[in-house]
């Protein structure tokens, strides 16, 4: 480890504490190898972390940026969004410089995963800060002798000051799927997305950039690889159901995510799959 990457706990788990000489830090935690804190240099923490979050290493983590794989949601076969935000990650490599600060975690199959998903794989999360920004990379290789599919998202709770003071711009004209009004399929027509009620939407279709404005700040979200658009929020009474959030969490938490859900990934043996989310503090 160097001055810029250190060993860290968080409610006495194992996390990465990355900096960069501008000033920027993010916490990533190896169990789930999951992003838990991101302030830009100069800024404030533009990711929301529940104050009810369970820290077992077991019980997956309430916010930051959990790793949704090899599948989302409850889009399958296998536990809600898949096993690797419940698995302990290594860390491979740690790259300081002088404008950038990043670590790549990596995940293999073991008796656990195959127990639930019969597949051999490698999979690598590198997680880069630097410049006002948070790039996180999933990769996965398919390390055995049979193909397969899965889905996947970067699950990114960012935090806002009130939600309904958010407006993501960008989603005009994009088809999705709207879980809240029992999976109907619609069609985007405002120019600017306001989270009023409970939101489950998947958009298809990423646009070049994302923009997301709440008062006198801006962050801006591009994904490459990643053709899906995942925006929740759980409202009232759903957020009331969730024992890792508080009543009133709802209304510091707008999910933002790039996906990949409506056409899964299909890797053959010896292939492999990346996907890139980018956060852009303005």
């Amino acid at each position: 480890m160097t001055d810029q990457i250190e060993m860290a706990e968080l409610h006495g788990q194992p996390v990465l504490k990355l900096q960069t000489p501008d000033g920027a830090v993010a916490l990533v935690s190896l169990f789930g190898a999951q992003v838990l804190s991101w302030t830009p240099a100069g800024g404030e923490d533009r990711l929301y972390l529940s104050p009810e979050a369970v820290f077992d290493g077991k019980t997956p983590i309430r916010g930051g940026v959990p790793v949704c794989f090899p599948q989302f949601a409850s889009l399958g076969p296998l536990p809600k969004h898949g096993f690797a935000r419940t698995q302990l990650w290594s860390v491979t490599d740690t790259r300081p410089g002088k404008d950038f600060t990043l670590v790549t975690l990596r995940l293999l199959d073991n008796a656990e995963t195959r127990a639930e998903w019969p597949h051999a794989f490698a999979a690598e999360m590198s997680i880069a800060i630097g410049a006002g920004r948070l790039d996180i990379e999933l990769e996965v290789e398919n390390t055995g002798d049979a193909p397969f599919s899965f889905t996947a998202a970067l699950h990114t709770y960012l935090k806002v000051k009130e939600v309904e003071a958010a407006r993501i711009a960008g989603l005009r004209g994009l088809e999705y799927r709207d879980s809240a009004d029992g999976d109907t399929s619609k069609l985007e027509m405002n120019d600017e997305v306001i989270i009023d009620d409970e939101v489950d939407r998947i958009y298809h279709g990423m646009p070049p950039a994302l923009l997301v404005h709440e008062g006198h700040r801006t962050l801006g979200i591009h994904a490459e690889n990643l053709p899906d658009v995942v925006v929740w929020n759980p409202w009232v009474d759903k957020c009331a159901t969730l024992a890792d959030m508080p009543a009133d969490g709802f209304r510091r938490m707008l999910c933002v995510e790039a996906a990949a859900v409506r056409e899964p990934v299909e890797l053959a043996p010896g292939a492999s799959w990346w996907g890139r989310q980018s956060l852009v503090a303005m």
